[in-house]
């Protein structure tokens, strides 16, 4: 499904971000909670005030699990069977916000790599992305 290249560009994103998961997590889910305040409602464990602390630790989660796909891309269903429970079964999430927090990611990294988030890398990560998302939502059928 990705190429060579795709999966190289994928990387190279992956190693620019490493190290600063919980702050890009972070950032993500203040975006997402701004951008589409419906979301919200999703985490109730995170606080009115949007603590720091815990923004950073759900962050940091959020994106070891990008970090376990990227380190699985062949095998995208297997690494993320278990997340994928979690979120139709007892979650609930509403599939439709996967693309809204792919949305949101992609403008984080962009924001931070600037010049070097080029529009191949911003196409794979998409497909990239949109695979994820096919696999998180593939336990609603």
């Amino acid at each position: 499904m990705l190429s060579a290249q795709e999966r190289a560009q994928i990387t190279q994103v992956w190693d620019l971000i490493a190290g600063h998961e919980a702050q890009f997590g972070a950032e993500l889910l203040l975006r997402l909670f701004t951008v589409y305040p419906s979301t919200k409602g999703y985490f109730p464990h995170l606080s009115a005030c949007q603590d720091a602390a815990q923004l950073l630790s759900h962050g940091q989660r959020m994106l070891a699990a990008v970090g376990a796909a990227v380190q699985h891309m062949d095998n995208l269903r297997a690494a993320l069977s278990p997340l994928a429970d979690l979120h139709a079964l007892v979650l609930r999430v509403d599939p439709a916000n996967f693309p809204l927090l792919i949305q949101c990611f992609q403008v984080v990294l962009a924001s931070h790599l600037q010049d070097e988030f080029t529009v191949e890398m911003q196409a794979a990560w998409d497909k990239f992305l949109t695979s994820v998302s096919t696999v998180l939502t593939s336990k609603y059928r």
